[in-house]
């Protein structure tokens, strides 16, 4: 594994996520970009999410919630955008468990300086489903990219879903891949 090098699985590959397809059906992505261990896409993933504005209580759960992911080694999957999952990812970054980062734009230009310890050794995925012209995030970007996030996952956790939201919308589409509702509005 090269952190530097770019890999690119098309969807033709061995190694492209069949869950995708199965979810996302004809909207799945044909490529994928990844810098890291593409070897993080196989263990089971909890997705994690947030609305951009949350409750006390529920930040204090979400930050709870991933000490105890890092502390039993679960990999999680996740965005990091809201300011609730960016700390999250600081929690997680500090353990061994497999983290999966999806921006919802290209991959970064420039790996953040705490993400180079984790991505060498070989816990830390940075994987995107867009092309290099899109660098600039915007709402339609990061639905696309937080659908793709719940397709990857085993399990969905939302650490707050703001009523009428993007993440109610989230909650709903991944409720109906599954038969079963997934957490409930906080």
């Amino acid at each position: 594994m090269t952190p530097g090098k770019i890999i690119i699985i098309e969807s033709a590959d061995s190694g492209y996520p069949s869950r995708l397809r199965e979810r996302l059906g004809a909207a799945a992505p044909t490529r994928l970009f990844a810098l890291g261990n593409v070897e993080l896409l196989a263990p089971p993933k909890i997705a994690l999410f947030c609305s951009a504005r949350c409750p006390g209580s529920a930040i204090l759960a979400a930050y709870d919630q991933a000490a105890h992911w890092r502390d039993t080694g679960r990999g999680v999957i996740s965005g990091f955008h809201s300011p609730v999952e960016r700390e999250c990812l600081r929690i997680l970054l500090r353990g061994p468990q497999p983290i999966v980062v999806c921006p919802a734009r290209s991959l970064p230009r420039r790996i953040p300086p705490d993400w180079k310890g984790p991505l060498l050794a070989g816990r830390l995925l940075i994987l995107s489903a867009f092309a290099e012209s899109a660098v600039r995030i915007d709402a339609r970007l990061a639905a696309g990219r937080n659908e793709f996030v719940a397709a990857l996952a085993d399990d969905v956790w939302f650490a707050h879903i703001a009523l009428g939201g993007q993440m109610e919308r989230l909650a709903q589409r991944v409720a109906a891949w599954s038969g079963r509702p997934s957490s409930p509005p906080s």
